[in-house]
């Protein structure tokens, strides 16, 4: 795919978004932004984790029904679902049917919580792995030392779905990079947010 695609507003994006009309908002108001905030990041991840084998344009789609289903994603609420919960999920046309997946999210609300504990935060854990990608060309990985090193800890912790390149689509995602485009009209923006954005500690 083209690493650019003009709109019809005549702003160069990133080629991935002329996959749907869909990606264009989202492309523009939060991918490769960073976030701080501990619901959005285990938001994510679980959204990733959902994605792995599918498109993040089904994902996208479905995703104000997996905020509904999981309880905006307050990992302290998703930590007490049930076996039932598990079941009643199974029946949610709204979301993606995966018994695997929706175990894993439960499973990783339960280890969010831990690593709160531990870390004091979710985003204190991840901004640790922030890379100093100057010499990296935008969007030319799907895998780097860093995700790798992330999707490690995680699994050591417990975590499931978490592979190094479901790690990876997360740190573009939550701007712990700035993977867009070099002549993407938003490059210059989120790299400003970014400079500007306090890192957790």
């Amino acid at each position: 795919m083209s690493q650019l695609m003009e709109g019809t507003d005549g702003k160069l994006r990133c080629g991935w978004c002329s996959a749907t009309e869909a990606y264009i908002d989202y492309h523009d108001r939060e991918w490769g932004y960073p976030v701080g905030d501990d619901q959005r990041l285990f938001e994510k991840i679980c959204l990733e984790g959902f994605q792995s084998g599918l498109s993040w344009r089904t994902i996208l789609a479905k995703r104000e029904n997996f905020r509904q289903a999981f309880q905006q994603f307050d990992f302290y609420q998703v930590a007490k679902f049930t076996e039932k919960d598990v079941e009643r999920l199974l029946q949610d046309e709204g979301i993606v049917r995966h018994r695997g997946k929706i175990e894993a999210t439960i499973n990783n609300a339960r280890c969010a919580i831990e690593m709160v504990q531990t870390e004091g935060s979710l985003a204190a854990f991840f901004w640790r792995y922030e890379p100093n990608t100057t010499e990296v060309i935008p969007q030319t990985l799907s895998v780097s030392d860093e995700s790798k090193a992330i999707s490690k800890e995680l699994k050591k912790r417990g975590w499931k779905f978490v592979g190094p390149t479901t790690v990876y689509a997360f740190m573009q995602a939550m701007g712990l990079i700035n993977d867009h485009a070099e002549d993407c009209a938003f490059r210059e923006e989120a790299e400003r947010i970014r400079q500007n954005f306090s890192r957790p500690s």
